[in-house]
């Protein structure tokens, strides 16, 4: 999957339109969707070992890889609340904007990688982050 690709998947699917940015930036719903990727993508380097982050970010387009450069070897534990606002934090969206894109991201890297690459990423997060995968969008 390409990176044009991967952003309108996330687009589609999280359904955030750019007005919802907190700071009223000027973004298209397209340029909305990225931000949402990159800030997932971040947010997930921290919430995952260094070693699976940049196993992830060579299955995913170029383009992530700085996203998903780690700043820690070692995770760090949080929960996906906390994980949600960070995203929100990030992106500079309210919450359920933020859970939104967060789904759509997972939902899209799900296809993007190999099967056992996911079920590697999600070995490490606690099965509240499996389940926010499978709610209804």
């Amino acid at each position: 999957m390409d990176h044009d690709q991967f952003i309108e998947l996330v687009r589609e699917r999280a359904k955030v339109p750019a007005s919802r940015r907190l700071d009223g930036m000027p973004l298209t719903d397209r340029e909305m969707a990225e931000n949402l990727s990159r800030a997932t993508l971040q947010v997930l380097s921290q919430r995952i070992s260094g070693g699976e982050a940049r196993d992830l970010a060579d299955q995913l387009p170029a383009e992530f890889e700085d996203a998903l450069r780690p700043q820690h070897e070692h995770a760090e534990p949080f929960d996906l609340e906390v994980f949600i606002q960070r995203v929100a934090d990030r992106a500079f969206v309210d919450f359920e904007a933020a859970r939104a894109g967060v789904r759509a991201v997972f939902q899209t890297l799900r296809e993007a990688v190999t099967g056992n690459e996911f079920a590697d990423v999600l070995a490490q997060l606690p099965r509240e982050y499996a389940e926010l995968l499978e709610e209804a969008g």
